[in-house]
């Protein structure tokens, strides 16, 4: 759905894209929201998170070299953000059912993509 539409993209390591894939692979083979799932899932969520919000926020602030005052400030501003995102996540996350479930799984595999060979 998302390649029919604009959108923007945040790379991330390799390695998470792997753990992410297989994560979602476990998750949808086991197919039910019991407490080590949603904890899997909020885990990766967080780490997908934290990569989104690096990329957007300060990789700019990086390439224009920003002062190291400046990256503190807006890592400080970030960790908020991503302090008050944890516990939305969390509270929704507790509430998942077997369904809701495989939605959030569909989506985290709709939205990684591998790198385009060139």
């Amino acid at each position: 759905m998302l390649k029919q539409q604009s959108h923007i993209v945040a790379p991330i390591p390799d390695e998470l894209r792997t753990r992410a894939l297989y994560t979602v692979g476990e998750l949808r083979e086991r197919g039910k929201a019991d407490k080590e799932a949603i904890d899997k899932l909020y885990e990766l969520i967080v780490e997908m998170t934290e990569e989104g919000l690096d990329f957007f926020f300060l990789e700019p602030l990086r390439r224009l070299k920003a002062s190291s005052m400046m990256l503190g400030m807006a890592k400080m501003g970030i960790g908020s953000m991503l302090k008050g995102s944890k516990m939305v996540v969390h509270k929704v996350l507790k509430k998942l059912d077997d369904r809701s479930l495989a939605a959030i799984l569909d989506f985290i595999e709709e939205i990684i993509h591998e790198p385009e060979t060139t």
